[in-house]
């Protein structure tokens, strides 16, 4: 008979970073899950009495709550280094488009996703939002890993081999949202992919239905300065007022990238409660631009991190995020100060789950909260002597650190092990998308 000091999983960690508030590292505290949320967090001692089916002494490691990948193409994993060192138009226009016309299927979208989903659980994200072609075969691979997932559905305004065009999806985007209502993993949202690509009657649509469903809405926006200028010179308008004016920018808005912004920009962004999905790597390796995160947390805007895709980053690892966007920010300011280690990994975690908008569920270690979490081991080299373990997480890890990965209380990652992915398996699948790819790309040229 099941007690109040009862739990499925006792952790026993060297430290607890709860996230809220913020900056505490917590020593001598112990977690318990129950029923796959926090069931009790206090003093070790306060535990005496208690029954685990599982319990776990981690000394040497740092209980926090798991990363949120606010943004990113999972499935594009499968073109990793396949177009680098061009500018995000080149990019796109000459190499990525392109690739993804030739192989871009139900297959492909499956396979690279669940390859994305094994080096995202071992490098500590428990929920990624995901905006590509084939959302169905998305949602299924992320069922079977076990992940948590927000399910932006890929809206542009031309032909590709999903659909026609944003009318088709948006189409098949809210019927994909019907079969998934009942998912505690897994929401659906619209995700039009950009201004320039989604004609401004969809955009229109999209904004309606929004309203109409309560639901988010990601969309790439001022991702360089070269994108604001064309938007002016065709439309007379930056890209931030057109989607003002269309009544698609306010709290539920996921505004991703967002370099190009002036101080106007930035009071709207404060005004409409809209966040912003920092992608420090992707802007950097694009040569895009650089978000003002100093700026936007000044104004008082929430904000994010994002890996964007594993094609232009080139890998989807938020430690590596957390420690480009504190020190991209104090280079960019020219001050030391600037978006300091608890603040970047707040990005990383609590503020990811605001912009996805299940903060009450995730982000944060609090009793009741669903029990997203991993666990990092800080007794290697590189990782001592712990001065401060906060600071540790977000200046010397890189992600290999983590041994232990659990989204609502169930194990994804256990002593470094995958245990709802085959590697080998998956292994063998990526070598012959490789093999497909460079035949494809022999060929053609």
């Amino acid at each position: 008979m099941a007690t109040d000091k009862q739990a499925d999983t006792l952790i026993h960690p060297g430290w607890i970073i709860p996230v809220t508030p913020t900056g505490q590292v917590m020593t001598g505290y112990s977690l318990a899950i129950r029923g796959g949320r926090i069931a009790a967090l206090m003093p070790r001692a306060d535990f005496a009495g208690w029954q685990a089916d599982e319990t776990l002494e981690l000394p040497s490691h740092v209980l926090l709550p798991g990363l949120v990948n606010a943004h990113g193409h999972a499935a594009m994993s499968l073109l990793r280094g396949y177009a680098d060192d061009y500018a995000l138009m080149p990019w796109l226009e000459d190499h990525m488009w392109p690739a993804e016309a030739a192989h871009v299927s139900d297959e492909f979208v499956a396979d690279g996703t669940e390859l994305a989903m094994a080096e995202m659980i071992r490098s500590g994200t428990t929920t990624f939002s995901d905006m590509y072609f084939f959302p169905e075969a998305t949602a299924r691979a992320v069922q079977a890993a076990g992940m948590r997932c927000q399910l932006s559905i890929p809206i542009i305004g031309f032909q590709t081999a999903w659909a026609r065009d944003a009318g088709e999806c948006i189409s098949k985007g809210l019927a994909l949202r019907d079969t998934l209502k009942h998912d505690e993993l897994i929401t659906a949202v619209f995700g039009p992919h950009a201004t320039y690509t989604v004609p401004e009657a969809d955009l229109a649509r999209v904004a309606t239905l929004a309203a109409e469903l309560d639901l988010p809405v990601q969309i790439h926006l001022h991702e360089t300065a070269a994108e604001v200028l064309q938007a002016v010179e065709t439309t007379g308008e930056r890209p931030i007022d057109s989607l003002d004016r269309l009544g698609l920018l306010g709290p539920r808005t996921q505004c991703v990238h967002m370099t190009d912004l002036g101080k106007q920009d930035i009071a709207l962004l404060a005004a409409s409660g809209a966040h912003v999905v920092h992608c420090p790597r992707s802007n950097m390796k694009l040569g895009s631009g650089i978000c003002p995160v100093t700026a936007l947390q000044e104004a008082g805007v929430n904000l994010a991190l994002g890996t964007d895709g594993a094609a232009s980053n080139n890998t989807l690892n938020l430690f590596a995020e957390l420690q480009a966007a504190a020190l991209l920010a104090k280079v960019s300011r020219l001050d030391a100060s600037a978006l300091p280690a608890a603040a970047a990994l707040e990005m990383a975690t609590l503020g990811g789950a605001r912009a996805l908008g299940i903060d009450d569920q995730v982000g944060s270690l609090e009793v009741g909260k669903q029990a997203d979490l991993i666990a990092v081991d800080l007794s290697g080299p590189a990782t001592q002597p712990v001065h401060n373990a906060l600071s540790q997480l977000v200046y010397a890890c890189n992600g290999s650190e983590v041994t232990h990965n659990w989204v609502a209380g169930q194990p994804l990652l256990r002593d470094g092990r995958l245990t709802t992915i085959d590697t080998t398996a998956l292994a063998a699948r990526v070598a012959n998308w490789q093999q497909r790819i460079a035949t494809k790309r022999t060929t053609k040229a």
